[in-house]
């Protein structure tokens, strides 16, 4: 359930889903803001989690970090009616059973106000990643740009694949594949570099480990592929 990292800031895992058959744990945000409650990459929604959510105050803002983030998104928009949700890039035409208020775009500030920032890791050919920062906590949310699985989690080759793809352990990166996909490497640099600028604190990851201190510094070593002129 809910557990409270910062003032104001509380995350909760929720199960693990199987992607292509491995396994994936997964986590989600919420934040208090001045006019309510701002949360990131909403799991599956259980009577429990609700009423805690609930108890917070009233949810505002539903953000996914990237167009595969979607699995639970609907429940949450009908059971906080009061809720609106915007897409990251792509996400929009893949659900057209969802309602969007919008698209969160590289360069224009949400709607929630100045304490949450957020670029847009593009130039993919595939899929680009919208990663946020909560300036107050100095609290930076990343979906699976960064991916640090448990080891112990997997088994067989699936457990190699991993290492292979620098996603297990305590390093952590982001899939080898997808990496590949950046081709403007002149964009997905940008986006680092004002990620960087943020000098975060604590590093909130989807799936797998988390960083509590160093934020900024896991930040450029699990990215650090971008800086290469080949990025895998």
């Amino acid at each position: 359930m809910l557990a409270e990292i910062d003032d104001g800031v509380w995350l909760a895992d929720g199960p693990v889903v199987s992607f292509y058959g491995f396994p994936y744990p997964t986590r989600m945000a919420v934040v208090r803001l001045g006019e309510g409650l701002w949360v990131w990459s909403p799991v599956e929604l259980t009577p429990g989690l609700a009423a805690e959510v609930a108890a917070l105050g009233d949810v505002r803002w539903l953000v996914e970090p990237n167009k595969i983030h979607h699995l639970f998104l609907g429940p949450w928009l009908e059971r906080f009616e009061g809720s609106v949700a915007l897409a990251p890039p792509g996400l929009a035409p893949r659900r057209p059973d969802l309602t969007f208020a919008g698209e969160l775009e590289d360069g224009v500030p949400g709607p929630w106000g100045p304490d949450i920032e957020h670029v847009v890791f593009g130039g993919s050919l595939v899929m680009d990643e919208v990663v946020f920062f909560h300036r107050p906590s100095s609290t930076c949310f990343v979906g699976d740009l960064i991916q640090r699985h448990d080891e112990q989690a997997m088994a067989g080759w699936r457990r190699e694949l991993m290492r292979l793809d620098d996603l297990a352990g305590p390093g952590g990166s982001t899939p080898r594949e997808w990496r590949a996909t950046f081709v403007d490497r002149d964009q997905v640099r940008g986006a680092l570099d004002r990620a960087l600028a943020w000098e975060p604190q604590r590093l909130i990851i989807a799936h797998g480990a988390c960083a509590e201190e160093g934020g900024a510094q896991v930040l450029h070593d699990n990215l650090a592929w971008i800086r290469r002129s080949w990025p895998v």
